[in-house]
C-alpha cells in the first residue's frame, strides 16, 4: 500500500504540474486561427479570397505568399476579432502557400489553388490574362513603353542594348521592359540616364505569366491552353508579326493616336518590307508641346542604321512620300494598338 500511495502521489503531482505549466503555454504554442472564404481562384489578376485572422494583436500580422509572384496581399485591416486581408491572384497558376505570423506564435499555414484563365474575349490570339484592363495599368504601360523607346534615341549607340538593331527590335525591347517590375535592381541593369517616377503595372510583371519569356504571339488563331506549349508565342517577333498577331487596327488618322500606339508601313521592297514606328505624343524627356514619333531605320548597305525622333509635322512632310503617315498614302497601313490594351467590354 505504501508503494501504491507513493506512485499515486507522484502521478497526481505530475498532473498538477501539467495543469499549471502546460495550459498557460498552450495558447502561445498554437498558430493563430485563420481561414479563407475560398480555396480556389482564377489566375486572372483580379480574383480574390478573403483571409480572416481571428486573433487580436496590436500590429498587423505578417502575411507571406509563396510563390511570391503568384498572388499579392492587399487591404489588411482590423476587425472586431482580429484582422482581415485580401489575397489577389496574379496570372500564373500555382499552389499558393499562405503563411500568417503573429509575434510569439508559430505560423499558420493555408493552401490556395489558382487556375489558368483560358479566355480570349477578343478572339485575337491574346489571352485575357495578358490584357491590362485597369486604366491605371494601361497608363503605366503606355508611359513606360514610350519613355523607354524615347530614351534610346538620347542614348549613345554604344550604351544601347545590343538587341536594338531595327524597328521591331526597338519595339520589342520597350514593350518587354515596360511590363517588368521597375525596382532598383531593374533600374541599375537598364542603365537609364534618368529614372522617371512612373508606377509599374500591377496585374502582372514580365516574365511572371503562364507564357514566361515568350511574350509575343507568332501563330494565327484565338488563344487555346495548348498554345502555352506548342510555340504559338515567342520572345522574337518581326514587324509583320507584331502587326498581324499582337496589335489591332485603330485608325488612319494620326490625330486619333494615343501614346504607345504603333504606325505600320508596307513598302515595295524585298528587304524588310514591313516597318514600324512608335507614336510618343509629347516627349517625357524634353519639354515642349510638339508630338513625336520614334523608330529605328534598320541596317542598310551604309551601316547599322540609326534611331530617329521626328515630330508629326516633320514626318508628314518627309521627302519620300511613301513614309508620310497620311490616309491617301497606300504604303501607310495605319495606326495600331497593342492587343493587351484592347477594350473588350
Amino acid at each position: 500500500m505504501k508503494r501504491f500511495g507513493l506512485a499515486a502521489l507522484a502521478g497526481t503531482t505530475a498532473l498538477v504540474l501539467a495543469l499549471i505549466w502546460v495550459r498557460p503555454l498552450s495558447h502561445a504554442t498554437l498558430p493563430p486561427r485563420v481561414s479563407l472564404n475560398a480555396l480556389q481562384l482564377t489566375a486572372d489578376g483580379y480574383d480574390t479570397a478573403t483571409l480572416t485572422i481571428d486573433e487580436p494583436s496590436p500590429r498587423p500580422p505578417a502575411i507571406a505568399i509563396a510563390p511570391a509572384h503568384a498572388a499579392t496581399v492587399e487591404d489588411v485591416s482590423p476587425t472586431d476579432h482580429g484582422w482581415q486581408a485580401q489575397i489577389r491572384a496574379a496570372v500564373t497558376p500555382a499552389i499558393l502557400v499562405v503563411r500568417v505570423r503573429i509575434p510569439g506564435r508559430p505560423p499558420a499555414v493555408l493552401h490556395l489553388l489558382t487556375g489558368l484563365d483560358p479566355t480570349d474575349t477578343a478572339a485575337d490570339g491574346t489571352p485575357d490574362f495578358l490584357r491590362l484592363d485597369d486604366p491605371g495599368d494601361q497608363s503605366a504601360f503606355r508611359r513606360w513603353f514610350t519613355f523607354l523607346a524615347e530614351t534610346q534615341y538620347f542614348q549613345p549607340a554604344e550604351r544601347r542594348p545590343a538587341e536594338i538593331v531595327d524597328c521591331a527590335a526597338l519595339i520589342r525591347y520597350a514593350y518587354r521592359e515596360a511590363l517588368r517590375a521597375h525596382d532598383g535592381n531593374w533600374a541599375t541593369d537598364a542603365h537609364l540616364p534618368v529614372a522617371p517616377g512612373i508606377p509599374s503595372a500591377t496585374k502582372y510583371q514580365y516574365p511572371y505569366t503562364p507564357l514566361g519569356a515568350d511574350l509575343f504571339r507568332v501563330k494565327p488563331g484565338g488563344f487555346q491552353p495548348a498554345d502555352l506549349t506548342t510555340g504559338a508565342f515567342a520572345q522574337f517577333a518581326d514587324a509583320k508579326t507584331l502587326h498581324l498577331r499582337n496589335t489591332h487596327f485603330v485608325t488612319r488618322d494620326l490625330a486619333r493616336a494615343q501614346p504607345g500606339d504603333l504606325l505600320f508601313y508596307r513598302q515595295a521592297s524585298d528587304h524588310m518590307p514591313f516597318h514600324s514606328m512608335i507614336y510618343l505624343g509629347e516627349s517625357q524627356i524634353a519639354k515642349g508641346a510638339a508630338r513625336y514619333l520614334v523608330y529605328h531605320t534598320g541596317p542598310d548597305s551604309d551601316g547599322p542604321g540609326e534611331i530617329r525622333r521626328p515630330t508629326i509635322d516633320e514626318l508628314r512632310h518627309f521627302p519620300e512620300p511613301d513614309w508620310r503617315p497620311l490616309p491617301d498614302n497606300p504604303r501607310f497601313l495605319g495606326v495600331y494598338r497593342w492587343n493587351i490594351l484592347r477594350t473588350t467590354s
